[in-house]
């Protein structure tokens, strides 16, 4: 099924689709660099997402690869082009870097702030940026060959686009999440699992990519008011305390609560399926 997929094919560095009603599988398309960014990914990335978030037409983004790989990180080549030769004078170069960082750190965090559900499917090499990006969509799917690794400690730097900040609140052990940082040390699916990264195990990509539109396809039924609303107020809760969250979706709910309200009741009733109109 083919969506509006015209206003997304500028996006070279990826694939986007539309293989279940209202759902837009993404992929990442640079398989011969096992799907690493460089300064033109991620800046499409940012800007893609951002388009996606205002699409009427999507209403969940499943994220993956193509070929074997979710992604191997930073493209290293971008990383001694940004870095330079060291000549640059110290102030000049501190605010270059600063900006680099924070423009990326801004395109990364798109499935966080993304007004859709985002469901990220890992496969195969996870490395770094991998992470950071998994890290901010709202549901983790991995098939069984995952390999993830918080890599950046290996090339000489902490990372600093996510996975340090989300990493244990998602997963609440400290301990792990700081082992993984300081050692770089490759970890499995099953042990992602485990620990609460991720919530499911397929055992392969292709079948993982499946059950992402499954869920993909339940969540795009439902009312768009509805689970937009339900993820702003679980992206709230993360930084404020219990009663801060509890008065926040208060003031949401006093204008969401609407039509699609109406629509679920009244279908709840006559048995039908209830149709919710774009958002």
């Amino acid at each position: 099924m083919q969506i509006s997929s015209e206003k997304y094919a500028k996006f070279d560095q990826f694939l986007v689709d539309f293989p279940v009603k209202n759902v837009a599988h993404v992929q990442i398309n640079r398989p011969k660099s096992l799907n690493s960014f460089d300064i033109n990914t991620y800046t499409q990335f940012g800007l893609m997402m951002d388009i996606l978030s205002y699409d009427p037409e999507v209403r969940v983004i499943v994220l993956s690869g193509v070929g074997k790989a979710f992604s191997s990180g930073l493209d290293i080549k971008t990383a001694g082009k940004i870095l330079g030769t060291g000549d640059e004078e110290p102030s000049r170069r501190a605010l270059r870097f600063n900006k680099f960082i924070k423009d990326f750190q801004n395109s990364i965090k798109t499935p966080h702030t993304n007004r859709k559900p985002v469901i990220g499917v890992a496969h195969g090499i996870s490395y770094g940026l991998a992470i950071d990006i998994l890290a901010g969509v709202d549901i983790r799917i991995a098939s069984e060959d995952t390999s993830f690794s918080i890599k950046e400690v290996d090339i000489g730097m902490a990372a600093d686009m996510g996975s340090l900040q989300r990493l244990p609140k998602i997963t609440g052990n400290l301990s792990w999440i700081k082992e993984l940082a300081y050692t770089g040390r490759n970890f499995s699916a099953r042990e992602s699992q485990a620990i609460g990264f991720i919530s499911g195990i397929s055992k392969t990509k292709e079948e993982a990519i499946s059950h992402a539109l499954k869920l993909a396809d339940i969540i795009a039924k439902k009312s768009p008011v509805a689970i937009q609303t339900t993820k702003q107020s679980i992206n709230y809760a993360l930084d404020h305390d219990i009663q801060a969250g509890l008065d926040q979706i208060a003031e949401v709910n006093t204008y969401a609560l609407g039509l699609d309200t109406i629509t679920a009741v009244q279908s709840a009733f006559t048995k039908d399926k209830p149709v919710f109109s774009k958002l």
